[in-house]
């Protein structure tokens, strides 16, 4: 994917993970974007090592579904880190 797909891609799972865990009104669109992404690319790497199969990032529901669960742990994670701020 080119750089604007994945700020879209990433803007589209950061935005469904922060609605999912219900910090959508503390983040900003930023915040959404690059969890977003990072999400992505940790649900990737998490689909490569438990399926043993390598994962092409695509527009497609499956893609969306393994970047939404790196996504949602990513946000869960960066929400606990900032709770005390």
């Amino acid at each position: 994917m080119g750089l604007l797909s994945w700020i879209l891609f990433g803007a589209l799972v950061g935005w469904l993970s922060s609605l999912i865990l219900g910090t959508d009104k503390s983040q900003g669109w930023i915040a959404n974007i690059v969890l977003g992404v990072v999400g992505a690319i940790v649900g990737g790497a998490l689909y490569s090592a438990i399926a043993d199969d390598s994962f092409s990032f695509s527009w497609s529901i499956g893609s969306l579904i393994v970047a939404l669960i790196g996504g949602v742990i990513v946000s869960w994670g960066y929400a606990a880190l900032t709770r005390g701020r």
